[in-house]
C-alpha cells in the first residue's frame, strides 16, 4: 500500500477545510449554484422549412421540457415530418460552439433528426451517410453559422472534444454529434 505522508502544514489546512465545511449550510450553497448557473439558449433556423426558433432550453441547470419540444420540432425529419427527441448533449455542444465563437447568429440546420427510412434513402445515394447514423438516434446535427467561416466552426467543434466532427466544405456544413470523439 502506497501512503502519502502529510506534513503539519497540510494537516492543518485539511483540518481548517473540514471545519469550514462542517459549519457551512450545504443546501444554501446548492441553491446559490443553481441561481448562478447561466441560462443556456440556442437560436436555430431550419434551412428546409424556413422555421426559426430562439429558445432558453436550460435554466438554472434544468432542461425546460417546453423548449425541448420546440427544438425537437424544428430539428424534425423535414422529409417525413417525424419528430424525435434530440439528445440534450447535442444542444449543449451547439451552445458551447456558439459561445466559443462568440456567434450571435442562428445555427442553420441542414439536418437534425432523420427517420430510419430517410437515412436509408440518403445512404443509398451517398457513401457519406452512415448506415447507423447518429442522426437516427437524435444525437447528431449538420450545421453552418452565417457569421462564422466553416473552418472556424469546425475548429471550435474540434477544440471542444465533445463528440464527432465531420467537415463538408463542398456541401457547406459541419456535422457534430455526441458519439465518441473522432473527426473526418
Amino acid at each position: 500500500m502506497n501512503r502519502r505522508k502529510i506534513d503539519r502544514r497540510e494537516f492543518l489546512k485539511l483540518g481548517a477545510l473540514a471545519a469550514v465545511a462542517g459549519f457551512s449550510p450545504v443546501p444554501a450553497f446548492g441553491a446559490i449554484n443553481r441561481i448562478a448557473l447561466p441560462v443556456r439558449s440556442l437560436s436555430l433556423y431550419n434551412t428546409h422549412t424556413e422555421e426559426a426558433l430562439d429558445a432558453d432550453y436550460c435554466v438554472r441547470g434544468r432542461y425546460c421540457p417546453e423548449a425541448l419540444e420546440d427544438i425537437n420540432h424544428i430539428l424534425r425529419d423535414h422529409r417525413t415530418g417525424e419528430v424525435a427527441s434530440i439528445d440534450p448533449g447535442v444542444l449543449d455542444f451547439l451552445h458551447a460552439i456558439s459561445r466559443k465563437l462568440g456567434s450571435r447568429g442562428p445555427f442553420h440546420i441542414i439536418s437534425g433528426y432523420r427517420s430510419p427510412a430517410t437515412n436509408a434513402i440518403l445512404h443509398a445515394r451517398s457513401r457519406n451517410v452512415a448506415t447507423n447514423s447518429l442522426h437516427v438516434q437524435g444525437k447528431a446535427v449538420d450545421i453552418r453559422l452565417p457569421d462564422a467561416h466553416l473552418r472556424s466552426l469546425r475548429r471550435a467543434a474540434l477544440d471542444l472534444s465533445r463528440g464527432g466532427v465531420g467537415y463538408y466544405p463542398k456541401a457547406d456544413f459541419v456535422h457534430v454529434d455526441v458519439g465518441r470523439v473522432r473527426f473526418w
